[in-house]
């Protein structure tokens, strides 16, 4: 008895390629019976985008129903015109007075007082700081009495020369500063 043959790979590959090509149909039903993720996605896109046409479409259709109620009262008149001249000459009023208003805050009194509060804030501040560079030149003193002189010109390098003294309140005023700057000497 002979013995039956098998295909070779070649020959494998024939057939199946002509049964694919006869029974295509047969592999898109077997596609499409499948859930197909992209297929899902796509849908789903595409009810979203639809819900998002119908909203639009309601909500434009709001506007345009809200802008005809709005439009009812606001007719082209002499009197509507008028009365929008005058809005927009109250409104260049209003502008022009706030302008104003700022050129005067510097005079406000609220203002006036946190400047003042500041100033002495910075002038315990500078009077603390004082304090610690005589505290240091004393202990310096005392600590390197052979190097004086290196220390003295050092002192005179760095700004601190005999005259060098705490700050007194009265000559740092808000209304110095103020006079000062009038004067044109800041």
């Amino acid at each position: 008895m002979s013995k039956k043959r098998g295909l070779s790979l070649d020959e494998k590959r024939e057939k199946m390629l002509e049964i694919f090509y006869e029974s295509q149909n047969f592999f898109l039903v077997y596609f499409w019976s499948l859930p197909s993720c992209a297929g899902n996605q796509l849908r789903n896109v595409h009810r979203k985008l639809e819900s998002d046409l119908q909203s639009g479409k309601k909500r434009l259709s709001e506007l345009v129903d809200q802008c005809d109620t709005l439009k009812k009262g606001r007719e082209e008149s002499d009197e509507r015109e008028e009365a929008l001249g005058e809005l927009k000459a109250i409104e260049l009023k209003h502008k022009e007075l706030k302008d104003e208003m700022g050129q005067y805050a510097d005079n406000d009194p609220a203002a006036f007082e946190e400047m003042k509060t500041a100033i002495e804030v910075a002038h315990a501040a500078a009077n603390r700081w004082t304090d610690n560079i005589f505290t240091l030149r004393q202990w310096c003193s005392n600590n390197f009495p052979e190097a004086k002189e290196q220390l003295e010109h050092m002192y005179k390098e760095v700004g601190i020369t005999d005259d060098f003294d705490y700050l007194e309140l009265s000559t740092v005023l808000p209304g110095t500063i103020g006079n000062q700057m009038a004067e044109g000497n800041p």
